[in-house]
């Protein structure tokens, strides 16, 4: 019987369930046949992973059936529990639990369907965050503790903001499972300590202690006291010790955590990996089928028929019925409550409903700054960005802006910000705030700043923007949290400032070189690198219209000349855009954010030394250029003409072979000089470049535009530059 043939609501059905004796029986049977049905469905297709799924059931019984707020029939519903797999290749253990409590998208058949050749499987190899019931997307091990650590927080702001007396409008609780390998991430280690720190008690860490990862036991790696660690960083820590069957004791501990006054709470459940097959216990359960032979035995182990398989009893079902029926109260309760607050506080109903919605309360194009209050002095696009971002953040309840550690630097300071912090921390540098703050103090934990980002945003869609900040160079740590937000689609802007070798006395270690080409080739993501103020405008105007892509706004430490008669902020947002145009041009200058200026004087150097007539394009993005018409892009590029294009920038070349025919690049780490001097030492000097692009000028009048295809030329003749 499949969960939606049941019949009418049970009478006394509650939102709130308590365990029973009289559960312990079913809890039994459900544990026995889920642990079967997961080696079945492993070994269907010979592959998955059914160890840690199959020892964890007890704790997913405790959670679904128990203790979590959640509706199958409304999954999205607002004040729900959010559930967290850090662990994701367990995700056998989630998309089971799922099918049971109801979810209509998750089928029989779609269970049946883990590992298969389907292209409209629901139950791919990690969880997903479009499939319902799932929050976010986790693989990278320790990414959901971080993403996890985002949600609560997002809980807590949301209730310090619209949260009145009589109206608990939002007091979800996060709960996350980990395993043994989401402990030795770094990420997680980081994420942490700042749930420690702010003292998210709504947030309630599960790890599946069963002592195994891929190559054997963790003391082959890791001999740490993890409950001295946890409670370091400021965590409660709670213990059960058969967390196989003992689903009465893992309900209480989950009960006890709800309670926590003011920590978030650790609960170190002690699994067996694989329970019942022949390798339980065994680095061999973890990531394999156990063959048609041990899966035989499993069912024999647990009391189940040998010969059927997929076996899910009707008893099964009926146990989990008044789940659905649970749900439906606590969304009908919750629905009224909100009818009730609209009543007694309309304008923050109001705003919060915007919210919920996805929708900013206020027009945010009104509040960037036009280009006339620009100034025409040179400014690092660090504090052009700051110029138009504050305000936003000021009017904005949906930005949440961060950053790691780096506050004077970064420039995203705006008057009067609350910071966001346990209400009643006082720190010695006197920075207080309390949870309604939207002023991020990350620490320097960049990694886990973007993860917590992906979690903020995955809260509800639209309800929050975050904004994390660095130099760009510590986004190479940022890196596989900001992969993650492009795979799921979550919108939120990256500042990283400090963006090229005219960062100067710092050296090659905070130069960024390569990691340009890495954010270019990410999908879904938009890396913008403007020139001025007026482009930074237009770049974050891009960035608040990408509602389902996450942004790098790529900006500098050193001040930069202003083109407040050629820079245009339509432009940015097509990607690319003619900066000066000189008709019957002999050659195309492409333009990149600070390097711009390398680019417009030489073009003055190859009028007036040489007589040779340049265009100049501006090139902030290519992702936006590349979804711009045919006709557009030609124009642009005049890709039917018979002058070059080179392009100009102190970052690795590659990539924009589609782009252009020559490159004045970089093909080496930095150097510790002052900013202008770094970029002469590298051969960034329109005298240098100029007469290397006479040279290419030359080559096409004598032997056609044709020469150069197949043939892209490195122009910096620079040592250095090697």
């Amino acid at each position: 019987m499949s969960p939606g043939a049941v019949g009418k609501q049970p009478q006394g059905t509650d939102v709130v369930v308590t365990f029973k004796k009289d559960d312990r029986r079913k809890a039994s049977l459900v544990l026995n046949q889920f642990r079967c049905l997961i080696a079945d469905l492993c070994q269907q297709f010979n592959g998955g992973h059914p160890g840690s799924a199959m020892g964890m059931a007890a704790i997913g019984i405790a959670l679904w059936k128990y203790v979590m707020k959640y509706s199958p029939n409304n999954p999205n519903y607002f004040n729900r529990d959010r559930f967290v797999l850090s662990n994701g290749h367990t995700c056998l253990f989630q998309y089971t639990f799922l099918h049971l409590a109801g979810y209509k998208d998750m089928t029989f058949e779609q269970l049946k369907s883990y590992h298969s050749a389907r292209s409209d499987s629901l139950c791919p190899g990690h969880p997903e965050i479009e499939i319902e019931g799932i929050e976010v997307t986790t693989g990278p091990l320790g990414q959901g503790v971080a993403n996890a650590v985002g949600l609560a927080m997002a809980t807590k702001n949301l209730a310090a903001t619209y949260n009145r007396p009589g109206y608990e409008l939002v007091n979800n609780t996060t709960w996350c499972m980990i395993g043994d390998a989401c402990l030795q991430e770094g990420v997680a280690l980081e994420a942490f300590q700042a749930a420690g720190h702010w003292k998210l008690n709504n947030l309630i860490v599960i790890y599946d202690n069963n002592q195994i990862t891929c190559d054997g036991s963790v003391d082959l790696c890791n001999t740490e006291d993890v409950n001295a660690k946890m409670r370091a960083c400021g965590w409660d820590v709670l213990e059960v010790a058969d967390g196989c069957y003992d689903v009465e004791g893992i309900v209480e501990a989950l009960l006890k955590a709800k309670e926590s006054p003011d920590r978030p709470t650790f609960i170190n459940i002690r699994t067996v990996i694989g329970l019942g097959s022949k390798v339980a216990g065994d680095a061999k359960a973890h990531g394999a089928a156990y063959g048609s032979d041990d899966v035989r035995s499993i069912k024999q182990a647990f009391g189940m028929s040998p010969d059927e398989h997929f076996v899910v009893h009707d008893e099964v079902y009926s146990y989990f019925t008044d789940i659905r029926f649970r749900g439906d109260a606590l969304v009908e309760a919750w629905s009224s409550l909100l009818e009730t607050y609209r009543n007694q506080h309309p304008q923050l109903y109001t705003e919060l409903k915007l919210r919920m919605d996805g929708t900013f309360p206020n027009d945010w194009k009104r509040m960037i700054p036009g280009r006339e209050v620009f100034s025409s002095d040179p400014a690092a696009s660090r504090q052009s960005a700051g110029l138009i971002c504050n305000p936003l953040a000021a009017n904005l309840n949906n930005f949440m802006v961060g950053t790691a550690d780096l506050s004077p630097s970064v420039a995203m300071i705006w008057k009067d910000k609350v910071d966001f912090q346990h209400p009643e921390l006082k720190t010695e540098c006197g920075i207080n705030g309390n949870y309604s703050g939207r002023y991020i103090h990350y620490g320097v934990r960049e990694h886990a700043m973007a993860a917590i980002a992906n979690g903020i945003a995955a809260f509800n869609k639209g309800t929050f923007l975050p904004v994390t900040s660095s130099f760009f160079m510590f986004y190479i740590y940022a890196a596989p949290a900001v992969r993650m937000g492009a795979l799921q689609g979550l919108q939120a802007i990256h500042i990283a400032t400090h963006d090229s070798i005219g960062t100067g006395e710092d050296g090659p270690t905070h130069q960024p070189i390569e990691l340009a080409q890495l954010y270019r080739a990410m999908p879904n993501i938009l890396y913008i690198r403007p020139c001025d103020t007026e482009e930074t405008a237009g770049a974050f105007t891009a960035a608040l219209a990408a509602t389902n892509t996450p942004t790098l706004l790529s900006l500098s430490r050193q001040k930069l000349p202003q083109y407040p008669e050629h820079s245009d902020r339509e432009g940015v947002q097509k990607g690319a855009y003619v900066f000066i145009e000189e008709p019957g041009a002999d050659v195309t200058l492409l333009g990149v954010g600070a390097e711009m200026c390398f680019a417009v004087r030489t073009r003055t150097v190859l009028r007036e030394k040489f007589g040779i007539r340049a265009r100049v394009v501006s090139f902030p993005c290519q992702r936006l250029f590349d979804a711009q018409p045919l006709e557009y892009k030609r124009q642009v590029l005049k890709y039917r003409g018979h002058a070059p294009r080179v392009i100009i920038e102190a970052y690795a070349v590659n990539g924009w072979e589609r782009y252009a025919d020559a490159g004045f690049s970089m093909a080496s780490f930095g150097k510790s000089l002052p900013g202008e001097d770094a970029y002469k030492y590298f051969g960034f000097d329109e005298n240098i470049i100029a007469p290397e692009v006479v040279k290419l000028v030359e080559d096409v009048r004598r032997d056609g535009i044709e020469s150069l295809r197949g043939e892209f030329r490195d122009l910096n003749p620079i040592k250095g530059h090697y």
